[in-house]
Formats: structure tokens, C-alpha cells, sequence
């Protein structure tokens, strides 16, 4: 590969890194073709960009963004296949999903919500972080449920005042 295809390389991967927050270094080795392009449908599916790169131009493209990689550089060695995502936990969810039938890809390391997760043992924690809306959603939720119970009792106020001015109305003196 010439010199200037590898930089039109980096600046693609570039392109797709710092359009996608979640990041997903995984190693796809020893899938067969059926079973690679059932992960790559599975990964159209969610919504999650599965790219396959070189070590180096990864590192590189990494290396000109505005987050400080270094924790993932040294699971960058061997076949290395990159998924991005909008959502945080969708490429997790998608590698457990995929390894029903299947053992690989195997989780190298991720970079999710502002924070470095290396190794496969992380993928379980990675699978149940939830999203910024799932937690906003939350939150709202929590907020919501005291005024709920407060205006639930305003509403029956009424009624319950005006049943016990009947039943003293109604009750002989």
C-alpha cells in the first residue's frame, strides 16, 4: 500500500471514529465467510459500524483525535475489527447475542461513555451500562412519581371533603 492510500485509510477510519462516541476493538479471527457476513448483517441490524483495520492505521487514526487512546494501543496486536455505535451498549449486546452460536469475536478492549474498558472479561458490565436516555428516562421517572401521588391527592380532596359534609348533613342531631 502506498503512501497515500494509507493516509486516505487513516482518514477514513478517522472519519468513522470521531463520528460514533462508543468504540469496540474486537478480534474477529477464525469466523468463516457465512459466519462473518452473519455478523456483519446482525451488526447492520443494530444500528453498529463493523469495519476491519489494520493495527497501525488504527492507531494512527486514533492518535489524531481529540481523546487520548493510549489505554487501547496495547491490544492493538493480531486481526483487529472495530465497532462503532451511537448507542453504548449495542456492540456488547451484539458480541453476547453472536456468541450463542458462535465463540468468537472476542472483546479486546472499548472505549464507552468516556471510559476505557480492556479485556473480555469487561463485555458483561459493557452489556448492562445504560444508555444517557435510559437514564434521563429514569430520572424523569423518579422526579415524576412524588407530584403524581400529590396530585392524585388533590384530585380525590374534593370528593372526599364533599362525602363528609353529606354524611354530616345527612346525620340526625
Amino acid at each position: 500500500m502506498k503512501k497515500e492510500e494509507k493516509s486516505q485509510v487513516v482518514e477514513s477510519i478517522f472519519a468513522e471514529v470521531t463520528a460514533r462516541p462508543h468504540l469496540y476493538i474486537t478480534d474477529i479471527a477464525g469466523l468463516n465467510a457465512a459466519d462473518t457476513s452473519k455478523l456483519r448483517r446482525l451488526c447492520f441490524k443494530k444500528n453498529v459500524k463493523l469495519i476491519m483495520v489494520k493495527n497501525t492505521l488504527l492507531k494512527k487514526a486514533l492518535e489524531k483525535t481529540d481523546v487520548d487512546y493510549s489505554e487501547l494501543f496495547p491490544v492493538l496486536k493480531g486481526t483487529t475489527a472495530v465497532m462503532l455505535s451511537e448507542i453504548n451498549n449495542a456492540p456488547a449486546q451484539l458480541i453476547q447475542e453472536f456468541r450463542k452460536a458462535s465463540e468468537k469475536p472476542v472483546l479486546k478492549g472499548a472505549y464507552v461513555e468516556e471510559s476505557f474498558y480492556v479485556g473480555d472479561q469487561t463485555l458483561d458490565a459493557l452489556a448492562h451500562i445504560k444508555s444517557k436516555s435510559e437514564l434521563i428516562g429514569e430520572v424523569i421517572g423518579l422526579l415524576q412519581s412524588p407530584l403524581q401521588g400529590v396530585l392524585g391527592a388533590l384530585e380525590s380532596a374534593p370528593r372526599t371533603l364533599a362525602g363528609v359534609v353529606k354524611t354530616l348533613s345527612e346525620r340526625a342531631e
